[in-house]
């Protein structure tokens, strides 16, 4: 699970319609893909709201890794299913993927997240006979695709859950969209979608989080586009006090433990920045920076466990540093 801390409007759960077309507004606020979600659309048809929040709960019904009745489920226990063109799409999105990071990111990695118990709660560290052994099942070669059909090898398990809510997001946008919407915030998780500007057309400010203290360490501006933050300072668990974070290494089968507190992806589309944000964590500073200058259909803020807080030169302009938060800026080029 992705966890971003923004600074959004007010989210309440409630449905408020003003006497104004130009300052109606919907507010919806649910639990689905295991974390809370809110959806804030302004102005005409607003109320498009509560059509995306079903398209989440579609999408749920088909990706959860635990749900009996999902495809995902049916896939990984060899069962008889009809993949949706959804499912189908987002396997081979994250195989890509997987292929374009050199494997950090990995939708084969279920089994090992759930040995650790990051999936049911019985948190432990495994054996290295246990990690080895799993390790093997692990690797997107293992996924064979053949026209509508997947097939797992024995032992591969499936786990969407890296880029699962970025999807949703953007189906969300495409509906707000589809139904006149220009201002929207979207926030699956801690996944940001954000459809146009604000309502007064200024862009909107969404806080990048202190990974190791309370608050932000910066404000990013923006406007029409996605932010998605990932980082092992949320979810983990404690023993023998050492701390274990929930992002799991495809290549160790052990959370990653690198130079790297955090990393927020920003980008038009925002399946990929939920898939990058993993993977970028995963790559560590260095290759994640090069993986940047590489690219370039994205842009990025690292903050590292140095203090230095990394932002590429293309969204730098538009993102302020808390300089009481005693971080340094370093611009990537």
């Amino acid at each position: 699970m992705k966890r971003f801390i923004p600074i959004l409007l007010l989210m309440i759960c409630m449905w408020f319609t003003s006497c104004s077309v130009e300052d109606r507004k919907t507010s919806l606020s649910f639990f689905a893909m295991d974390t809370f979600m809110s959806i804030d659309a302004y102005g005409e048809n607003s109320e498009a709201a509560e059509q995306a929040k079903n398209r989440v709960l579609e999408l749920e019904d088909k990706l959860s890794v635990t749900d009996e009745n999902s495809e995902i489920f049916s896939i990984n226990n060899g069962l008889s299913v009809n993949i949706s063109p959804d499912t189908l799409n987002l396997i081979c999105y994250a195989l890509e993927m997987s292929e374009k990071t050199g494997g950090a990111l990995d939708p084969t990695i279920y089994p090992i997240l759930r040995e650790w118990g990051f999936t049911t709660g019985n948190y432990h560290v495994p054996d290295s006979k246990t990690l080895s052994e799993l390790l093997e099942n692990v690797g997107a070669d293992k996924v064979i695709v053949n026209g509508g059909s997947i097939s797992l090898a024995d032992g591969v398990m499936l786990d969407l859950g890296a880029v699962a809510k970025g999807y949703a997001s953007e189906e969300c946008a495409k509906i707000l969209r589809e139904n006149g919407v220009q201002s929207a915030l979207i926030n699956l998780g801690g996944n940001i979608r954000l459809v146009g500007s604000r309502p007064d057309g200024n862009p909107w400010n969404i806080g990048v989080a202190d990974p190791i203290g309370e608050g932000y360490v910066g404000i990013l501006s923006l406007i029409d586009c996605a932010a998605v933050t990932s980082g092992n300072y949320q979810r983990y668990f404690i023993e023998n006090d050492v701390v274990y974070g929930h992002i799991i290494d495809p290549e160790t089968g052990i959370p990653v433990n690198n130079d790297l507190l955090s990393v927020t992806v920003i980008a038009d589309d925002g399946t990929l920045c939920d898939a990058l944000s993993t993977a970028l964590f995963v790559m560590g500073c260095e290759k994640a920076e090069q993986y940047w200058r590489d690219n370039r259909d994205f842009e990025a803020v690292l903050i590292r466990k140095d203090n230095t807080v990394c932002v590429t030169s293309g969204i730098y302009r538009s993102f302020e540093l808390d300089e009481s938060s005693g971080s340094v800026l370093k611009i990537i080029e």
